[in-house]
């Protein structure tokens, strides 16, 4: 998994236009690999800020919310290149490989001085852990992903040790509702009977 700064990074450090549009896309959409290369342009809703991911994995459609940030890229990236049905297209039209966009994400880790093993899940399973992080439900990121089961997207949320340790334990907090509510009453302790 990456910190929101090293994706920022791997973006940043990528030249390419059409290089960091994909990794930006990857990243801010929580695709798979084979989805980005199956995007066609009629996909994109640029007016609802919406991407329509069509026969994902288990053959199914889902929206996804296009990041404000990355449709100003979008727009150079398309005036630029002139995509004419894929998203992202060959040097000689038709789909692009999952390959190029390993290899030119290695040299973009590289550039970032990013050492660990970097792949197109990666950024995925990023997107998924940085939405728990910032505190969107489980559901709606299964939703976002595309998964079936809960399950599978628990797999991709692994919640840092740190943030586990910042959860108020429920009886800490009872007691304090109770505490607060009964200013003129003797403070209830846990360690003297009640």
């Amino acid at each position: 998994m990456l910190s929101q700064e090293e994706v920022l990074d791997i973006i940043g450090c990528t030249q390419n236009l059409k290089h960091r549009a994909i990794l930006a896309l990857i990243y801010s959409c929580g695709l798979r690999i084979g989805e980005l290369i199956n995007l066609e342009l009629v996909d994109f809703h640029i007016e609802r800020k919406q991407l329509i991911v069509k026969n994902g994995k288990g053959r199914k459609d889902r929206y996804v919310s296009l990041a404000e940030s990355f449709i100003p890229l979008l727009s150079n990236y398309y005036d630029t290149y002139k995509p004419k049905k894929y998203f992202v297209e060959g040097q000689k039209g038709g789909k692009y490989t999952a390959e190029s966009v390993r290899q030119f994400l290695r040299k973009s880790c590289k550039n970032a001085n990013i050492s660990k093993a970097v792949t197109p899940h990666t950024l995925r399973h990023s997107y998924a852990t940085h939405l728990l992080e910032n505190g969107v439900d489980i559901r709606y990121i299964q939703s976002l992903l595309g998964h079936a089961k809960p399950e599978t997207t628990m797999i991709y949320t692994h919640v840092k040790r740190k943030d586990l340790m910042q959860i108020q334990n429920p009886l800490d907090v009872a007691l304090r509702k109770i505490n607060q509510s009964d200013n003129e009453k003797q403070k209830l302790l846990l360690s003297r009977k009640i």
